[in-house]
């Protein structure tokens, strides 16, 4: 095509100059040039969405009849999309992007820089119960590194272009500078030094004036907002709390739940379950229907609750206190919609749903408190505040949970309640869940980068990479001569003992040796198996570094012995080399 002729015609020269340049320089340009990018794909993904949102809405105006169906068609879309055309699994953006800092050098593959946005485009368009930030996330973080990686960049300074790519992504779909690069700052990118937070400023900023430039400079969400009073401090406290309980159940459901349809195999039948499941929810529950933030505009505006659309559940809302107890309902449900959205084949993220639960738990707690005494709290200063309130608890980042909302509403005026109700949610959740929705599984598995520097850099350490191969290894039959050439040989002072088939049973140190070896007379009748010791611990190959020093500390060896699953002996583990490492990772990590 000749499009990618030009762009080829102008990356070239460009991508030369650029790898001429010292590092820092570049990463400053290249930092503008991805923050663009992310704001152009940011409009795009929503133009998108809002276009085949409009599309499906003026076929079919008067009926809710097609929503049983449309998710699921838009689930099933992006299922063929990823099965035959990606073939990769393009789901969770956000914890994909931290695994990709923490096991793939930051390196994330070229088709995220346009997959995810397609895929998230269709499952929301057609009415999944998804957010597009994630997504989007995943898609900028994918820029940054593909545009680093082009021009021959580190892994700190192609892991600082991943970050400028995220904090791109969200300043461009929320038209919020600050919090794409909190956002960065408190869940992607830990221990980054200050001369890392130029480049994200500039990304960030980019991203935001051309979102001003194509989409105008209007906020996510309008609110008709009261100024705060410290009557209402009680009650911002009781949001807090519930904000915090309610991340709980958000984040241990969701997990629960994609683990149970998870052991359905068949791709087809999960999205057939998960389709059903999904339509019978949006038809009687209308809020759920795509990322549903429209459904926020009354409430954000002091509303009562009521949306457009019908339900079969209408009737139900004639007594007062039914309104809150159907949302608290459509909040309950969300979760369960988000993940039959994702289990089902869609591609979505939990940004969206955390910030659309958020609001409905504001709304819920003021409601009821206006029931039982009229007039008391007002209304959409706690759907705003809701929202922060939970993406504090859910994500575990309250900073850029507090200005987000501000940034997205206007709402500056409640920043003493947004503080108030996100410390109090964050503090709550950290009770009882010490990760969040994107780390949980990582941090299970070991993998997990934390602002601990010393955390950090053992997870980036790889017992591959340490492996120590230049061991003479000899049979578990050969005989005390045998065992003396190969110490001969052999430069150190441990022998790994193996069996016919290659595999592990033991080692013999040569100050077990040492008082035989100038005995001629035994050399034909002792064996290595006279003198072999059976390893303390072994260790696997793609075994988490923490875990392998676990192992050093219970066991007290200074050399342990590295396995597969079959335990063919792969080589050893040297606790003094990963002292060493550790020591050059560690200040190099911390380097300003």
């Amino acid at each position: 095509m000749a499009w990618r002729g030009s762009i080829r015609w102008i990356w070239g020269p460009a991508r030369t100059l650029l790898r001429k340049l010292p590092e820092s320089t570049a990463l400053l340009v290249l930092s503008v040039i991805t923050g663009i990018l992310c704001g152009l794909a940011a409009v795009l993904l929503k133009t998108t969405i809002h276009g085949i949102q409009d599309g499906l809405g003026r076929l079919m105006p008067d009926s809710r009849w097609p929503y049983l169906v449309l998710p699921g068609v838009g689930m099933l879309l992006s299922l063929l999309l990823v099965r035959y055309l990606i073939r990769d699994n393009i789901g969770h953006g956000v914890t994909k992007v931290l695994q990709a800092v923490s096991k793939n050098e930051s390196k994330i593959k070229k088709h995220n820089c346009w997959s995810s946005l397609l895929t998230s485009a269709l499952t929301i368009g057609f009415g999944g119960s998804v957010g597009a930030e994630a997504p989007i996330v995943y898609t900028g973080a994918a820029i940054g590194s593909n545009l680093a990686r082009e021009c021959g960049m580190s892994y700190r300074g192609m892991t600082l272009m991943l970050g400028c790519g995220a904090a791109g992504a969200v300043a461009g779909i929320f038209n919020a500078p600050l919090s794409g690069v909190l956002f960065t700052l408190e869940i992607l990118l830990f221990n980054l030094s200050m001369s890392g937070i130029l480049p994200l400023l500039l990304s960030s900023i980019s991203a935001t004036i051309v979102s001003y430039l194509l989409l105008g400079r209007t906020t996510p969400f309008t609110a008709t907002l009261v100024p705060f009073s410290l009557g209402n401090v009680p009650f911002y406290i009781i949001l807090g709390v519930f904000c915090g309980l309610t991340s709980l159940y958000f984040i241990r459901t969701t997990l629960q739940m994609e683990d149970r349809l998870g052991k359905v195999k068949s791709p087809y039948l999960r999205w057939l379950l998960s389709a059903l499941a999904l339509g019978i929810l949006i038809f009687l529950f209308p809020p759920l229907h795509g990322e549903g933030y429209n459904f926020l505009s009354p409430l954000l505006h002091g509303g009562d609750g009521s949306f457009g659309g019908n339900t079969p559940l209408a009737f139900l809302l004639r007594w007062e206190w039914a309104v809150p107890l159907f949302f608290l309902l459509v909040m309950l449900l969300k979760v369960f919609s988000m993940t039959f959205t994702n289990a089902g084949g869609g591609v979505g993220g939990t940004f969206g749903p955390t910030l659309f639960i958020g609001a409905i738990a504001g709304f819920v707690l003021a409601s009821s408190v206006n029931l039982l005494k009229p007039g008391t709290v007002p209304v959409s200063n706690f759907v705003l505040v809701g929202m922060g309130g939970l993406m504090a608890g859910v994500m575990q980042a309250p900073l850029t949970a507090i200005f987000l909302i501000a940034e997205i509403s206007g709402g500056y005026d409640l920043l003493v309640p947004l503080i108030l109700t996100s410390a109090i949610a964050y503090g709550v959740t950290r009770i009882f869940e010490r990760y969040s929705i994107y780390t949980k599984r990582i941090a299970a598995s070991g993998e997990l980068l934390t602002h601990d520097s010393d955390q950090a850099v053992l997870t980036l350490m790889k017992t591959d990479a340490l492996l120590e191969k230049d061991f003479l290894s000899v049979s578990i039959d050969a005989t005390l001569r045998e065992l003396v050439e190969a110490v001969s040989r052999s430069e150190r002072n441990i022998f790994p003992v193996l069996d016919s088939h290659g595999r592990f049973q033991g080692y013999v140190s040569l100050a077990d040796i040492r008082k035989d070896m100038f005995h001629t007379d035994l050399y034909d009748t002792r064996h290595v198996y006279n003198y072999m010791r059976t390893a303390p611990e072994y260790i696997r190959k793609e075994e988490a570094m923490d875990s392998v020093m676990r192992k050093f500390e219970k066991t007290g060896a200074w050399n342990l012995p590295v396995v597969d699953e079959n335990r063919i002996y792969l080589g050893f583990l040297s606790k003094s080399k990963i002292f060493n490492v550790y020591r050059e990772e560690l200040r190099d990590f911390s380097r300003d």
